[in-house]
């Protein structure tokens, strides 16, 4: 992760098997200081399939692709990227918190292993100043995520523990 005076900008490499085939993602995340995210670029290579995406947002949820507006995501101003827990301390570090007080959010939801991008909704809420309740909207998933005093990802239930 590095941070300017501007901006946070966060790239990273997941490599894993999915139906006994290996994938690869590449991804950039740039966000403003307010963690508002502004900009993502995805490389996926699943098995010998390669595909690459970027959007463009003015961190308020307008997003576009090549210039071109991408109104379905009007009110994202977060994504998350399936795959990687990091892209849920982008809401935990851009929200404004009250313990046990529940927000709800519309976020540009990229599953990489289905090769689907939409809006989805989301709630987070903070339980203490270490763990925070997410659920999809409607609740067909939740878990207990716990962060780092920088608010970053360091135990997602089942899926993911940072080790150092």
């Amino acid at each position: 992760m590095t941070h300017s005076d501007e901006s946070i900008e966060v790239n990273s490499v997941i490599v894993g098997a999915h139906d006994e085939k290996i994938y690869r993602v590449d991804y950039s995340i740039k966000t403003n200081r307010k963690w508002e995210c502004i900009f993502f670029e995805v490389t996926t290579q699943l098995s010998d399939k390669k595909e690459a995406i970027n959007y463009h947002s003015d961190g308020k949820g307008n997003w576009t692709k090549n210039g071109v507006p991408l109104n379905e995501f009007k009110g994202c101003i977060d994504i998350d990227i399936s795959l990687t827990p990091f892209t849920n301390s982008l809401p935990i570090n851009r929200l404004q918190w009250e313990l046990n007080k529940p927000q709800q959010i519309k976020v540009l939801f990229l599953d990489i292993l289905s090769q689907k991008i939409m809006p989805v909704q989301q709630r987070y809420t903070k339980l203490s100043q270490t763990k925070y309740k997410f659920e999809n909207v409607p609740n067909d998933f939740e878990a207990i995520i716990t962060v780092d005093e920088s608010g970053m990802v360091v135990n997602y239930p089942k899926l993911f523990v940072r080790t150092r």
